[in-house]
């Protein structure tokens, strides 16, 4: 085996966020940017010597050079089992899969979720470990500290690995299964859902449904599974073929970004049910006839519902939430007697919680769903919960929701997003608020008391650990809240969400239009955080 140690020296920026590492793609190509963090997950890692690593990713520009890079150094790192999917493609919620079916050591994957791709787009890692999940904050922070003091990597000098074929392949010392990316995913699927009431539902002439791949990694899974197996007809799934810079498109599965299947679900002769993903396949859009279900919403729905679903029927150990995801699960939580756990945003706090069986569902109002099942969030999944529950209750989804709102009122929610604004004004913007919390306890703001005004921190309940600085938070007496926080998903500028949220049981008021039902709360975060003085921006960059 020929390994070859390679002279580096340290980037400055190679901090892992919330889900890795993402920046251009030109950083990427940048000579040794790539394998300095690949080399410097590998000495975070203890007892990789024989071990398996699963390596994929969303097939934007750049996955497959990079994967080339990841295996041969996974080679000369004492690696002697990798398992890649076919031509490089591993939806995000599929490595988790194939990471736990097969008991690997870990996994590396390569995606930056639902930003742009393309030569000019953005490009993500990051290392998923043995539970299927994203990497704690004690391995991430070793990454970015060995980034730090790096002075060289190991990788093999042996010709690219032919990614394209099915199949056993040896690189140096270690042997690599080319797999297909959809088989074991899909047979999890069968596994927890009720495909022959499915089945029933999606061929019957008065079901019509449609799904929006957005030209990312879901659409083959999707086709595999919704048209293949379940029979939903030719065509049910659009924008189904991965395109290495998604078509041009922003696969983010909102009522902004999901422009062609919002405008054929709003229109005056809709299919009844709608759905998209995002660029990894794990954010779910779900949409009715002239009808927008909100992530929040449906995590509350779905656990209110899943004694529908076979995985599910024997009930649920509890219900995990990120902080700014609406209050609506908790009801259902409350009802069912299980808790409802509050996490900081960032799929990884969910891991301790359901390796635990401290809970089962889990979500964000990011379009983000999942559960037990792996330890990912999983945008098909929660299409084929939704479809599952459809089948079952044959019921439209408006009505669906709007009988869930009857049950346990309507937690009114919506999400600002600023996108793109400059990371020094979007700083000040939250240092300057957060030194205003302490004042505002107490004081009567838009109608309402407020409660308590805090900089959310989080101890985990299994290991204790403790997550702080993790969004502004301005509570209310009646249950209203505003949320103020900074995404660390974008590689451009700083995005700024502003989070509103008021609770209404009163049956008669459970209709209204959500930016008018909170609109005297939006008005208030604005003047308090300034922030159309500030970013002069007089309207979010996206809406839901």
């Amino acid at each position: 085996m020929s390994v070859v140690t390679i002279a580096t020296t340290p980037f400055n920026d190679q901090r892992p966020g919330t889900s890795g590492l993402r920046k251009k793609v030109a950083v990427f190509q940048q000579a040794h940017y790539l394998e300095n963090f690949v080399q410097s997950t590998f000495d975070s890692l203890d007892n990789i010597q024989g071990q398996t690593l699963v390596v994929g990713g969303d097939g934007r520009f750049y996955n497959e050079q990079a994967i080339q890079i990841i295996l041969k150094m996974a080679a000369a790192n004492g690696f002697s089992h990798a398992i890649v999917g076919q031509n490089g493609l591993l939806s995000t919620p599929a490595a988790s899969c194939v990471i736990r079916k097969y008991k690997a050591f870990g996994g590396i994957i390569l995606s930056a979720s639902h930003n742009p791709a393309g030569p000019n787009g953005d490009f993500g890692i990051k290392y998923n470990i043995n539970n299927g999940g994203p990497a704690p904050e004690a391995i991430t922070e070793a990454i970015f500290k060995n980034s730090q003091s790096i002075t060289e990597y190991r990788i093999v000098d042996e010709s690219d690995v032919n990614l394209a074929i099915i199949g056993r392949q040896q690189l140096a010392n270690m042997s690599i299964d080319i797999i297909d990316p959809v088989g074991d995913y899909a047979e999890l699927m069968a596994d927890l859902f009720d495909f022959e009431s499915i089945k029933t539902l999606v061929s019957s002439q008065s079901f019509q449904m449609r799904f929006d791949a957005m030209h990312a990694i879901t659409g083959p899974y999707a086709k595999t599974i919704l048209e293949d197996l379940l029979g939903a007809p030719t065509g049910t799934v659009i924008n189904g073929i991965p395109l290495t810079d998604f078509g041009g498109g922003h696969p983010d599965p909102n009522l902004t970004y999901a422009e062609q299947l919002v405008a054929e679900m709003f229109s005056s002769n809709p299919p009844v049910f709608g759905a998209a993903s995002d660029g990894d396949g794990d954010r779910n859009m779900i949409l009715g006839a002239n009808f927008f279900v909100t992530p929040s919403d449906s995590l509350a729905i779905l656990a209110a519902n899943a004694h529908l679903v076979p995985a599910y029927q024997s009930g649920l150990s509890g219900i995990a939430r990120s902080m700014p995801t609406s209050q609506a699960p908790d009801r259902v939580a409350q009802k069912l007697g299980i808790d409802c756990h509050e996490t900081p945003t960032g799929w990884k706090f969910f891991g301790n919680l359901l390796d635990a069986n401290k809970a089962t569902l889990c979500g964000e109002e990011s379009f983000g769903t999942g559960s037990n099942h792996i330890r990912e969030k999983d945008g098909l999944w929660a299409v084929l919960f939704w479809l599952n529950i459809l089948a079952k209750r044959q019921l439209s989804v408006a009505q669906i929701v709007e009988l869930h709102w009857q049950e346990y009122g309507r937690n009114y929610y919506t999400r600002h997003d600023y996108e793109a604004i400059s990371s020094d004004i979007a700083k000040q913007l939250m240092s300057d608020l957060e030194a205003q919390l302490p004042s505002l306890v107490g004081q009567q703001l838009a109608g309402r008391t407020v409660a308590y005004a805090d900089n959310f921190s989080y101890k985990d309940p299994v290991d204790n650990s403790v997550s702080s600085n993790q969004g502004l938070r301005i509570g209310f007496d009646d249950g209203a809240r505003i949320v103020v926080r900074l995404s660390g998903t974008g590689t451009e500028g700083a995005t700024l969400r502003v989070y509103i949220e008021r609770y209404e049981n009163d049956k008669s008021k459970l209709d209204q239009d959500t930016q008018k039902a909170l609109k005297p709360l939006i008005d208030l975060i604005n003047e308090l955080a300034q922030i159309t003085e500030r970013t002069g921006r007089t309207e979010p960059t996206v809406i839901t």
